[in-house]
């Protein structure tokens, strides 16, 4: 769309200029005017140069194009190959930042729900020939963002063994979207027509959500009545609590995380439109999306029975948690949904790589 509209503009004055010059080169081609104004050079040179200067624009307005389309390609390709770019400091987070071992099969299904549209669904190829169970992670959309956007993130979480899906939510805070999700899935794994029949190891479910998909994360776990199927959660720059009172965004973007029983990793960047400068909810400016305290007053409320890991990734800001964090995403769902001791290692005992990540800060752990 961006390109479109950028394509157009230099289109439109790529054919203001050469109006402009044409008119000029047949004012100049006038031999009363070139007579009148008493020119040094003669008509034909005049139009000549002229002539040549258009062609020069109109070349810089081609090169001017052809190197904005390879920059989107390049952005485009860069978007889609995330886990090739996203700068790692440690091994593991290394690891499963980069692609994993399998490869990746995808396929879609009516919702029959004019909200949810459709439901995507990743999972490893080999699926239909082996007879084993995959853990299963429902992934819950940002705002505007639906999973056809992201399609990267589900290959990546699928590559490394889990069967991933998600919807056209574009509003999934609630947690409704991503209830209907997971039923839908424990459905096809109860019907014998279904490629997934018997294919969901439905004891290791896990869920996870960026931006209002954390918030449709936390309520989905704790409102909908499938909550109980999960067994461990993540969310990166989940909307802070300020924004669901009812004078910001409305009370459906609240959330109480004293109810959440499950291992839960929450992360957030230190970029402005994240942190902001806000000290505590009570601030009326300088809020971001996910600052500081709302992590830390999350973190608070979360019972301390709880397996809960806080932390922020540095010189990331709210749009790039996303991919910047699905390395250790990926490592917290391989511990908690396929016992995955190494992946493990990344957040817990006294030298938890986590900890010595030169591209994280503010971490805090319970155990």
């Amino acid at each position: 769309m961006v390109f479109a509209v950028f394509f157009i503009s230099m289109l439109h004055l790529m054919l203001y200029v050469s109006f402009c010059l044409g008119l000029l080169i047949q004012l100049l081609s006038d031999d009363t005017f070139v007579t009148r104004k008493n020119y040094h050079h003669t008509q034909e040179e005049i139009v000549k140069i002229l002539k040549r200067i258009l062609l020069v624009v109109f070349i810089i307005v081609i090169v001017i194009i052809l190197a904005v389309m390879a920059l989107f390609a390049f952005q485009s390709y860069r978007f889609d190959n995330y886990y090739k770019f996203v700068k790692t400091d440690k091994p593991i987070e290394a690891q499963y930042t980069a692609l994993g071992p399998n490869e990746v099969s995808s396929v879609e299904f009516d919702a029959e729900n004019d909200t949810y549209k459709k439901y995507e669904i990743w999972y490893p190829s080999e699926m239909k020939d082996r007879s084993s169970a995959y853990p299963l992670v429902v992934l819950a959309n940002g705002t505007g963002t639906p999973a056809s956007k992201y399609k990267s993130v589900f290959k990546h979480l699928a590559s490394w063994g889990f069967i991933v899906v998600g919807n056209e939510d574009l509003n999934s805070r609630t947690g409704a979207s991503s209830s209907a999700s997971l039923d839908f899935m424990l459905k096809l794994n109860e019907d014998r027509e279904s490629d997934f029949y018997g294919k969901i190891d439905v004891d290791n479910i896990g869920i996870g959500g960026h931006s209002q998909g954390g918030v449709g994360t936390i309520n989905a776990v704790t409102n909908q009545e499938n909550g109980d199927f999960y067994k461990a959660m993540f969310t990166a720059s989940a909307t802070s609590s300020f924004w669901g009172q009812q004078s910001q965004l409305g009370t459906d973007w609240s959330y109480d995380v004293s109810k959440i029983k499950i291992p839960y990793f929450m992360v957030a960047g230190t970029g402005d439109f994240d942190a902001g400068t806000a000290e505590d909810i009570t601030a009326t400016e300088g809020q971001g999306i996910t600052p500081l305290w709302s992590l830390n007053t999350n973190y608070s409320n979360i019972p301390d029975t709880v397996t809960k890991v806080m932390a922020r990734r540095v010189n990331t800001d709210h749009s790039d948690m996303v991919n910047h964090a699905d390395g250790y995403m990926t490592a917290w769902f391989m511990y908690w949904l396929k016992g995955d001791v190494q992946a493990g290692n990344a957040f817990f005992g006294d030298d938890a790589e986590l900890l010595e990540n030169a591209n994280w800060q503010d971490v805090i752990r319970s155990q």
